[in-house]
């Protein structure tokens, strides 16, 4: 979760990361140092949640501690929403555009992908305050490749379903069951619980292995296809990942015995 920071408008963008800790109950980012990443310098605020691949969740405790700061540096908060709902504590989602201190500052980007499961249909939306809207427009103009209607339309008719939301609410719950069956699998194996989303990470540099050599060997050994987070900030070289979007519980249950034999 980059705090990203700029000085003169010649000077690139140069992220600042604020760290999400691996501990027994899973991910954790501490308010604290969420609120000192953000200073004179800081243009926007880029969160999610869950988290995108860790399945971190945050919380109101995380709107109340940047509030001050990014009112008081005028910086913006990007707000990637695309899977605010995949969340597996039964809560719902959370906003930092519903926070008193930040509902001005936030720009929401939402995405039919991951919820809605509409992955090639590449549609999203961005909704934010009127003073930046038309700056944001200029830049998807022009970077970002037009959707065709059907598209759009598909969306806007998912979107507006009486039964959307409980469709999400169900996803979520297969989801979360398969997320508990890998965790049972691998039960011993230095996994990192997800509160939400559908991947989970590995942590493969404890067990001696860069995740790219853990990759390979799954794969080669087990046909088990496992995505190495190399370039995935500052941490990410000690991470494999793996996605349970749509992998049928019953491809699941031999699981364990893949790894034994890939990683062993």
């Amino acid at each position: 979760m980059p705090g990203w920071s700029t000085g003169s408008a010649w000077q690139a963008v140069c992220p600042r990361f604020v760290s999400c800790a691996p501990g027994p109950g899973g991910w954790v980012t501490d308010p604290g140092e969420l609120a000192a990443a953000i200073g004179p310098r800081t243009a926007a605020v880029l969160l999610m949640s869950p988290v995108m691949p860790t399945g971190a969740v945050l919380g109101g405790e995380h709107f109340d501690a940047i509030a001050d700061p990014v009112s008081r540096h005028r910086a913006w908060v990007i707000w990637d929403a695309a899977m605010e709902r995949i969340r597996f504590d039964g809560q719902p989602a959370v906003h930092p555009g519903a926070h008193p201190g930040l509902a001005d500052r936030t720009i929401t980007v939402g995405s039919a992908s991951k919820e809605l499961r509409m992955i090639g249909w590449r549609v999203g939306w961005v909704a934010g305050p009127e003073e930046i809207m038309a700056d944001i427009g200029l830049a998807g103009l022009t970077n970002v490749v037009c959707q065709v209607g059907i598209a759009q339309q598909a969306v806007a008719a998912a979107l507006n379903h009486p039964e959307s939301g409980a469709d999400v609410a169900v996803a979520t719950r297969v989801w979360q069951q398969r997320c508990t069956l890998v965790l049972d699998q691998l039960a011993g194996y230095p996994c990192v619980r997800p509160h939400g989303g559908w991947s989970l990470l590995i942590d493969t540099r404890s067990m001696g292995l860069t995740p790219g050599e853990a990759s390979r060997r799954l794969f080669t050994r087990a046909r088990v296809a496992a995505t190495p987070m190399d370039g995935w900030g500052p941490s990410g070289s000690r991470y494999l990942r793996l996605v349970f979007a749509n992998e049928p519980a019953e491809r699941l249950t031999d699981l364990r015995a893949r790894f034994d034999t890939a990683l062993s």
